[in-house]
């Protein structure tokens, strides 16, 4: 690995696992001191043990207003100062129950908002004043590709991620001048170490491999790549954008 991130101060939100943990690794394998924080904190805790080295482990649970001001505060102060943030946290769980527009409990509904798009919001809320105090600095989102299939189930997420796409944007257009890139991935069908753990039926990875122009599906490490891409200096003129990592299932 190169030493293009050595010394950037980056926080993960959202890095106990998957996609999150994949990019903690990464960032820390470039060279940056890295805050993971998650709100299963005691597993952000077990990963920043196992790597060593310039990072530390904090609660935060993004559907908290309070929680979040605390936790990025905490680890600025920590860091020295901030470069950049992956907002990659989500509440999974309401995938099982996201049906169709007419069906899906209002409940649901409004947990998705809460964490994955409000919740990015505080954080971003939270994030940017020190981004702007540094002059410069970059915002990588986790969206999904479910943003833009067009899916007969799951409207909350694909709402949510949809919504997540505009904030972006926002930050983007907003913030630009001032030294501030914001993008957002869309991780196509990744298997993370926790899926695989759970095992994947054939049927599934058959599906998947159908639908991609590419002889695998993805991984964790495909999408980290890309995060640390645009938070490093090589993505400085990268702004704006959503980048379907996704070999090639949507084109």
């Amino acid at each position: 690995m190169t030493d293009r991130l050595a010394r950037r101060r980056i926080i993960v939100i959202g890095s106990a696992t998957g996609i999150g943990a994949a990019t903690v690794r990464r960032l820390m394998s470039e060279g940056a001191h890295v805050c993971a924080a998650d709100i299963n904190v005691k597993r952000a805790e077990a990963l920043a043990q196992e790597i060593g080295g310039n990072i530390f482990a904090l609660h935060i649970d993004i559907a908290d207003e309070a929680s979040v001001t605390a936790a990025i505060t905490e680890a600025v102060q920590r860091l020295g100062g901030l470069d950049g943030v992956h907002v990659n946290a989500a509440d999974m769980r309401q995938l099982l129950h996201d049906s169709t527009a007419i069906d899906v409990d209002l409940a649901v509904f409004d947990r998705t908002i809460a964490v994955n798009l409000r919740g990015h919001l505080l954080c971003t809320r939270a994030v940017l004043p020190h981004l702007l105090a540094g002059g410069s600095g970059a915002i990588v989102y986790t969206s999904s590709d479910a943003a833009d299939w067009g899916e007969p189930v799951r409207p909350c997420y694909a709402m949510a991620k949809s919504g997540l796409n505009a904030l972006m944007r926002h930050v983007s257009a907003a913030y630009g001048k001032q030294g501030i890139t914001a993008n957002c991935i869309a991780p196509g069908f990744t298997v993370t170490p926790e899926m695989a753990d759970h095992g994947i039926t054939d049927l599934t990875m058959d599906h998947f491999l159908g639908l991609g122009h590419s002889p695998r599906v993805g991984e964790a490490e495909d999408q980290a790549a890309m995060v640390a891409h645009l938070l490093s200096s090589d993505g400085r003129w990268i702004t704006g954008q959503v980048y379907h990592v996704n070999g090639g299932q949507m084109l």
